[in-house]
């Protein structure tokens, strides 16, 4: 498998007192979402110790048995596994996760004994958001002068963190870690280990990303680029499962409120308008009727 280095964008430049570096870096930012869909980011101002306190969290939180983490409603009853809708082997992941709105994530209920995991997660849940709203703003920007289209359409209402295991595979060739897919969302911020296993598709054959220890990586989502008329592009992902090691990611995703028309930046539009509810709907439909997503090509003009 060719192994990729994404683009690599140091964001300490927007914050330079060189209006020249300043612009250099947002268009970056861009450029990378409309050529690769994916991108690191380094001086992201979300700090070392902060990342390395949740992960250990995350590990002792699914160092939890599996009789408890499915039973006993730990973080709003948000413990999944597998793949229930799955039609064939090639459907099912072989992953754990915990996927959790942020309105919840500062209510005390849904803890239980995991009291520090509570006081860590709001922070980084906080520190995620803050940078997922800054890197959409300027993805917004470059396309419209409107530069309160974002605020209107995301809403931290549906916004959520999805906290994931991918547990040794004794199967690993023939079952995939998560299943090849593309984000519903606007935007995805993910914190991962140094295992590796996130492969992309990138000019028509998957490449695998090679694990940076100081970078967030960030990808486009659907909606993104159905409102930027596919000038961003939602690229298709999956993990691959490993027959060694167990792997952990965090992924935090920037969503518009549920009844938010979802239309393009410029005309003539690429796709009908819809909605965030709409859209979920017909994926959990295509889900449970097909075994895998379908997504934006639904909704072509």
């Amino acid at each position: 498998m060719e192994e990729c280095q994404l683009p690599l964008i140091d964001l300490s430049g927007l914050n330079s007192h060189d209006q020249k570096e300043t612009n250099a870096c947002a268009a970056a930012i861009c450029r990378a979402s409309s050529e690769w869909g994916f991108f690191q980011v380094v001086n992201h101002g979300i700090s070392p110790e902060l990342l390395s306190k949740m992960r250990r969290e995350q590990e002792l939180l699914f160092q939890t048995p599996f009789e408890i983490k499915a039973t006993c409603g730990l973080l709003n009853n948000s413990y999944r596994w597998g793949s229930p809708t799955a039609t064939c082997p090639k459907h099912f992941s072989w992953s754990e996760a915990f996927h959790i709105p942020l309105t919840k994530i500062n209510e005390q209920a849904c803890y239980g004994d995991f009291t520090s995991l509570r006081v860590v997660m709001t922070e980084f849940a906080a520190a995620m958001s803050k940078l997922a709203w800054l890197l959409a703003r300027i993805l917004v920007d470059n396309l419209s002068h409107q530069r309160d289209t974002v605020d209107n359409i995301c809403h931290e209402s549906t916004c959520f963190l999805r906290l994931n295991r991918y547990p040794v595979c004794p199967i690993s060739a023939e079952i995939f870690g998560f299943v090849p897919h593309t984000d519903s969302d606007f935007l995805t911020i993910l914190y991962q280990d140094q295992v590796g296993g996130l492969q992309l598709m990138k000019d028509s054959k998957w490449v695998a990303v090679k694990p940076n220890q100081d970078a967030l990586i960030v990808n486009i989502g659907d909606l993104f680029q159905a409102w930027s008329n596919d000038i961003y592009k939602s690229v298709e992902h999956k993990v691959i499962a490993n027959g060694k090691k167990e792997r952990y990611s965090i992924a935090y995703f920037l969503c518009p409120s549920y009844d938010s028309l979802i239309g393009s930046c410029k005309e003539p539009s690429i796709y009908q308008k819809f909605t965030f509810r709409e859209y979920r709907n017909q994926v959990q439909e295509d889900v449970k009727k097909n075994g895998h997503k379908i997504g934006l090509p639904r909704f072509l003009l």
